[in-house]
């Protein structure tokens, strides 16, 4: 079923609740004359004391536990994308390791252009190179449950964090209130597919004067969705060979099957009456399988093709009715953060952590071949890992400065940071990439589907930083404060850094303030995307024949034959102007204008078709799958950007009859402009580039509380936005219209203890136009729509607290 929510629904959702990105926790019951203003002290983007949303100099989103929570979900990216529309994830189905390790961005950015800590640290990345070459964190690995509330800084930030706070910071504080909570959700979509089951306990206590310990652990199990149609190559294949039973469909679109468990804990010890020892962390693995593209007898010819070499065998004696090579991903991933905090005199205090994190990918396939190896070929193969580590240590101070100039005392932080960043690749069991007799007929080589990473990919790179900064707020006046921050930051790979940062809020009145900032920023070349290469197969949609290509280290001299370069960073120059509001009565409102250049930015080089020469050569430096290469790429700094938008902000919670009605409303508009580089000089992928996502989105919420009972309304508002449509000439893109998505839930409190909700995400099963691009591989949405396109879907959940 496809329904569309129009302009009538829209005007009902707004009249009914405006959804802000700003969490309101307010009381069941408050009497008519209470403020019901948020006055949560937040922590990021600011190193000084006592400061809330309102009194910050850049704008600060504030989401709460119970906010992450009413998602349906299990991933925390999917919450925060319901939260703050500037904030987009994707699904991308039958995307290698993207299926798993989903792309997020603020702001349109890249998703590595916003850094992630856990409370206030630096969090370290995925191993994945994902979109672009984009190496970012994988929010998925954090469970939603054992966090506090989120920070969402909307403002670049690298000049007080370091690299990759060009689009803004998340930090995630997590939960250590006590006591004992625990819940059970299952939902599946209305299709009947994707059941997915949770579960999660949380446990805190008070320990010595004033410590606590808090565990939690969260588990999900999901079934795989599918929204596809058979291939017509499939079809004729089953009508021309009628004694084969061909799948139907034959490969799947959808999510994947997916296992996770999630573990997270939280302590602090006092050690003296002035100081305390932390420690915290996270533990996550997971496992789950994808399909990848149907080879078809009839044309996948580098498969299905009789050969002198092996004589009286053919693919088709393993694979008669064709094959779907199926992916697999088998993660861990765990970071620990220690350190002793407190303050040193009356007016100083430091904090020196240490901190480790690790990401490991095991790559997966079965139902697949080695076609070179030929009749000694296995189906299963281990392909290989990726691993991400980063060792940070930190020293932080902050100093009251009672410098007599003004009524109240500076805030002067300062503080340095050494980081070791190290990526590992390992290699996957020989038959995954080895290049067997057969090639030399033509026969594909590699675990066909995801080639394995070979010995000569296989390798570790590291990189360490030292960093100093000193980030300064001055109060001028009662009501004027300005903020002055500067980072060098020195890297044993490409040379320095130097930014700046300065900012500006001016309290018009207690309730209205003004405030502005200039930053500049940067975001470091990876190890990763420095040194380590890739064998990756596609299909050309044409033809439905399987091709390989290669993406080379941008050191190979076959890629610097082409052009390639030694990465360096990207480079960001911020502005931002706005104002804030609140009210006593309960209502907040907040304005702001941004504009982001970008030079330099990361991207991976058009494709270059492979002579044999060059196949040679390739061959000759021990490339895996570099026999059967049609064409190679590199990483490189490839363009510039300019990034210009606006974010509002509005919440209003007031008391109404018997209750409390809480009204919030987010709207980001976001527009990003190719100004030089390669995208500049072709239209095709400069359009995809800038149109690729919406430029209009918003989310609006309405929730009434009354005694044991609550009614939550949210719709998710997503403008236009362009695709390809796959055709080498003509409409080479295809336009897809603006999308809403309306949810409900009811809520239950059964006991003091004991609560009950029961719900559905887009409640009238809203599907967007179906895409012309790939659909001869019986895809029916756009796998790169920014929103999910599975339907709608409807869950129950219990929880219980005490």
């Amino acid at each position: 079923m496809k329904m569309r929510t129009g302009t009538a629904m829209i005007a009902v959702m707004l009249a009914a609740g405006l959804t802000p990105a700003m969490a309101q926790n307010v009381p069941d019951q408050v009497a008519a004359n209470d403020s019901l203003v948020l006055e949560e002290i937040i922590v990021t983007g600011t190193r000084g004391t006592q400061r809330t949303a309102f009194d910050t100099l850049a704008p600060i989103d504030v989401i709460s536990g119970s906010t992450l929570d009413s998602t349906v979900s299990s991933e925390l990216v999917d919450a925060l994308a319901q939260s703050i529309p500037s904030f987009n994830v994707q699904r991308l189905p039958a995307a290698d390791g993207q299926a798993f390790v989903r792309p997020a961005t603020l702001r349109g950015l890249s998703a590595d252009q916003t850094l992630v800590l856990v409370n206030g640290k630096r969090r370290h990345r995925s191993a994945l190179l994902g979109s672009r070459g984009a190496q970012a964190v994988d929010l998925a690995q954090i469970p939603s449950f054992a966090i506090k509330r989120i920070e969402v800084l909307r403002d670049g930030a690298a000049a007080q964090y370091g690299s990759d706070a060009i689009a803004g910071v998340i930090n995630i504080i997590l939960d250590n209130d006590p006591g004992f909570q625990a819940f059970s959700q299952v939902s599946q979509y209305y299709e009947g597919d994707g059941t997915e089951y949770q579960a999660g306990a949380q446990g805190a206590w008070e320990i010595g004067q004033g410590g606590h310990i808090t565990g939690t652990v969260e588990w999900a199990k999901s079934d795989a969705t599918s929204r596809t149609r058979q291939r017509p190559d499939a079809i004729q294949f089953q009508q021309a060979n009628p004694g084969l039973s061909v799948p139907n469909p034959v490969q799947r679109w959808g999510q994947p099957d997916q296992e996770t468990i999630r573990l997270a804990l939280d302590a602090a010890l006092p050690v003296s009456e002035t100081a305390e020892a932390y420690l915290f962390g996270t533990y996550g693995e997971g496992k789950g399988w994808t399909d990848f593209n149907w080879r078809n007898p009839d044309s996948t010819s580098n498969v299905y093709k009789n050969t002198a070499i092996f004589p009286g065998w053919n693919a088709s004696q393993l694979y008669p009715a064709g094959f779907t090579p199926r992916f697999g991903q088998k993660d861990q991933d765990y970071s620990l953060v220690g350190g002793i905090r407190g303050d040193i005199t009356s007016d100083l205090r430091g904090d020196l952590s240490t901190s480790y994190g690790r990401n490991r990918i095991d790559y997966r396939m079965k139902e697949s071949i080695n076609a070179s190896l030929g009749p000694a070929s296995p189906t299963s193969f281990d392909d290989g890992s990726l691993i991400q580590e980063e060792t940070n240590i930190n020293l932080d101070f902050t100093y009251l400065w009672h410098s007599g100039l003004f009524n109240k005392p500076v805030n002067v932080a300062f503080g340095g940071e050494r980081r070791n960043e190290t990526y590992k690749i390992v290699a996957g069991d020989e038959a995954s990439y080895a290049v067997g007799p057969g090639a030399a007929a033509g026969l594909a080589t590699g675990s066909n589907g995801f080639p394995g990473y070979g010995a000569d990919q296989a390798g570790s790179y590291d990189q360490t930083s030292y960093a100093g900064y000193i980030d300064i707020e001055a109060p001028v006046t009662d009501i004027w404060t300005i903020g002055l921050a500067g980072r060098y930051e020195d890297f044993s790979e490409f040379g320095h850094t130097a930014d700046g940062k300065i900012s500006t809020r001016l309290e018009v009145t207690p309730e209205f303030a003004l405030r502005g900032s200039a930053s500049t920023g940067f975001r470091a070349p990876t190890p990763g995307q420095a040194n380590s290469t890739r064998t990756s197969q596609g299909l050309d949609t044409v033809t439905l024949n399987t091709f390989t290509s290669g993406r080379l280290s941008p050191s190979n001299p076959v890629a610097q034959y082409f052009g390639a370069q030694p990465l360096k960073p990207e480079e960001s120059t911020n502005l931002s102007a706005g104002m804030a509001y609140q009210s006593g009565t309960g209502f907040t409102a907040s304005a702001d204008v941004y504009q982001i250049k970008l030079t330099d930015r990361f991207s991976q080089s058009a494709s270059f078709a492979v002579t044999p020469a060059i196949r040679n050569q390739l061959i000759a430096l021990g490339v895996p799958g570099a026999n059967t290469f049609t064409s190679v790429s590199f990483f490189t700094n490839d363009f510039d950007t300019r990034t210009r938008g606006i974010d509002l902000v509005a919440a209003y919670a007031l008391p109404m009859g018997e209750g409390n009605l809480h009204l919030s409303a987010a709207y980001n508009y976001n527009q990003t402009k190719v100004t030089g580089g390669s995208l500049e000089a072709s239209a095709t992928q400069r359009i995809l580039f800038e149109e690729g996502k919406p430029q209009h989105n918003a989310a609006l919420s309405a929730e009434y509380r009354w005694g044991d009972y609550a009614l939550l309304a949210k719709m998710r508002y997503y403008g236009k936005w362009t695709d390809s449509s796959g055709n080498a000439t003509g409409d080479i893109f295809q336009r897809f219209g603006a999308e809403s998505f309306v949810d409900l839930a009811a809520t239950w409190n059964v006991t003091d203890m004991v609560s009950l909700r029961v719900g559905a995400e887009n409640i009238f099963d809203t599907y967007p136009d179906e895409a012309t691009n790939q659909a001869n591989r019986g895809l029916i949405y756009s796998r790169n729509a920014p929103y999910d396109t599975d339907g709608g879907q409807y869950y129950a959940r219990v929880e219980v607290r005490f």
